[in-house]
């Protein structure tokens, strides 16, 4: 008890000291994007194109504000064949592209990301955008006459590592409700395609709280990797039919993190930990922030999981 309350306790100190840092940052005068349908069959194009006009009012806006950094990330949302459901440029912003045919695929892995990620960064490989397209590729190499599509899907406020958000609980759920609805939108685009939630580091969390209510979407695989905690003590309090994997490489600094859960802040439980319940799967030697690297053992294996081919996966 004296060990989780000194850990409770800097906890408590670094959510404070974090508290500072969010406190810095700047929304921007970004405007709101457009309201859009509800996402289906009949309405993705309208999404698509309503997102490249969102993300082209708000490059104008950031040439405009001199706001260089995210002036060059929608310029390169811009290019020909990029295609996002959705767009906010506002805070850190969100979006959500895709990469594939998600009408005529079979089988469809979304990638939920976890701290850090923003409009800014949303290319680079350790984030959702650049990972999703490493992902994409590497599903395609090891299974070229599949029919497959990845979503990046940053659609929910991410907390920032060093801010008071991410030791607790309170983004994952209310990112929880959001993918819980872009899923049930994701069927009705395709009924007929499996899906496979990739999460990574905080984004494992917004997985383990949006897990309980996707009873009515064909998701088949949940992989946790990078993962601080779920808030969840095991597989069974997740009541998911899925198969739940968990990986940590070998370089990833989260291994230090206490897994404890005490007065709302910390995660709990470590889903790679036997007790968990989830199948392990070997993550590689890489770091934190280099599972869905190009080249990367952790990469070859999360695309074997969302392709189903579970076999295949190499156990840890």
């Amino acid at each position: 008890m004296r060990w989780v309350r000194r850990t409770a306790a800097a906890l408590t100190v670094l959510s404070a000291a974090g508290s500072t840092v969010a406190a810095t940052g700047a929304s921007g005068p970004y405007a709101a994007p457009a309201p859009v349908p509800a996402l289906s069959a009949a309405t993705l194009d309208a999404r698509f194109a309503a997102a490249a006009r969102d993300i082209a009012a708000a490059r104008t806006t950031a040439v405009r504000t001199g706001d260089e950094d995210r002036a060059r990330a929608l310029a390169a949302f811009l290019s020909p064949g990029r295609r996002f459901l959705a767009f906010d440029p506002r805070g850190d912003g969100r979006a959500v592209e895709v990469f594939g045919d998600l009408r005529g695929a079979d089988r469809i892995a979304v990638v939920v990301p976890g701290a850090d990620n923003a409009l800014a960064n949303f290319d680079s490989v350790k984030f959702a955008g650049g990972g999703a397209r490493a992902l994409y590729r590497r599903m395609a190499a090891e299974a070229p006459s599949a029919r497959v599509a990845v979503v990046a899907w940053l659609g929910y406020r991410a907390p920032a590592t060093l801010g008071p958000g991410v030791l607790s609980a309170d983004r994952a759920e209310s990112g929880a409700r959001r993918l819980a609805e872009f899923l049930g939108g994701l069927a009705r685009v395709n009924g007929d395609a499996r899906i496979a939630l990739l999460c990574h580091s905080y984004g494992s969390v917004v997985c383990a709280a949006a897990a309980p209510g996707l009873g009515g979407v064909p998701v088949d695989d949940i992989a946790l990797f990078g993962s601080p905690g779920t808030t969840a003590g095991g597989v069974a309090d997740l009541r998911t039919s899925a198969t739940v994997w968990a990986g940590r490489s070998s370089g990833d600094w989260v291994r230090f993190v206490p897994h404890v859960r005490f007065a709302g802040l910390g995660f709990g439980t470590d889903p790679v930990s036997p007790g968990f319940g989830a199948v392990r799967f070997d993550a590689g030697t890489g770091p934190h922030s280099g599972y869905l690297k190009p080249g990367s053992a952790a990469l070859r294996n999360l695309a074997l999981i969302a392709l189903g081919h579970d076999s295949e996966v190499p156990r840890a």
